[in-house]
C-alpha cells in the first residue's frame, strides 16, 4: 500500500474508531411468535403494583423504552383509546464486589512495593487496582401482550456489564438492543451493537 493510500485511509479509520465509542454492545435474547403480517400498532404501558408506588422510576423507564418501541413500529395509544398491545417493561442494575482472593494471582498483581524494588514480582499490569473494582450487571426486559386476548406475543431482554452503573442513555440503548430482532424471535443469546441515543 502506498503512502498516499495510507494517508487517505487514516481519517476513515479514525472516524470509524470514534463512531464505535458511541455504541453500546449487549447480549440479547427474544422469544415468542409475533403474528405474521401483523403491524406494530398502538401500545400502552402496564404498571405492576410495585411500579405504581411513590418514588417508582416507571415513568422514566417508559420514556426510555418509547423510542425503541417507535423504531419497531409502535405508537402510543391516543388518550381514551384502547391500545392494540400492552407493554410491560423492567430494568435492573446489580453490583458485584470482587474480593481479592477471587483472583488466584492477586498476590502477584498486588505485591508490596518493596518486592517490586527487589525484582521479586513482575510489574503490576495496567488496570489492576486494590481493592478490586466492582462490576455492574445491567439488564432490561419487555413483554408485549395482545390487549384483547391477553396472550403474550413477544418477549425481549438485553444485558451488559461494566465498571459503572451506567446512565439513562445506556438504559435507552439497552431497550433498543432488546427490540432489535423484532418481529423475529431469537432465543439464543447473541451480541448486538446499537448507537447511544
Amino acid at each position: 500500500m502506498t503512502r498516499r493510500a495510507l494517508l487517505l485511509l487514516a481519517p476513515a479509520l479514525l472516524l470509524a474508531g470514534c463512531a464505535s465509542l458511541n455504541q453500546v454492545g449487549a447480549e440479547v435474547s427474544s422469544f415468542g411468535e409475533w403474528p405474521a403480517g401483523r403491524a406494530g400498532g398502538t401500545y400502552a404501558f402496564e404498571r405492576l403494583p410495585s411500579q405504581q408506588q411513590a418514588g417508582s422510576r416507571a415513568a422514566q423507564l417508559e420514556a426510555l423504552a418509547a423510542p425503541a418501541l417507535a423504531k419497531a413500529g409502535f405508537q402510543p395509544a391516543p388518550a381514551g383509546a384502547a391500545p392494540d398491545v400492552i407493554v410491560a417493561i423492567g430494568s435492573r442494575v446489580s453490583r458485584t464486589d470482587a474480593a481479592p482472593w477471587d483472583d488466584p494471582l492477586w498476590v502477584r498483581w498486588h505485591a508490596p512495593l518493596r518486592a517490586y524494588r527487589y525484582g521479586l514480582y513482575p510489574a503490576r499490569p495496567w488496570g489492576s487496582s486494590f481493592p478490586p473494582e466492582p462490576r455492574y450487571d445491567r439488564e432490561v426486559a419487555l413483554l408485549l401482550r395482545d390487549r384483547a386476548s391477553g396472550q403474550a406475543l413477544y418477549e425481549a431482554r438485553a444485558s451488559n456489564d461494566g465498571a459503572t452503573m451506567g446512565s439513562e442513555a445506556l438504559v435507552g440503548a439497552l431497550f433498543q438492543a432488546a427490540m432489535s430482532d423484532f418481529p423475529r424471535a431469537d432465543p439464543k443469546p447473541h451480541w448486538v451493537r446499537v448507537p447511544l441515543p
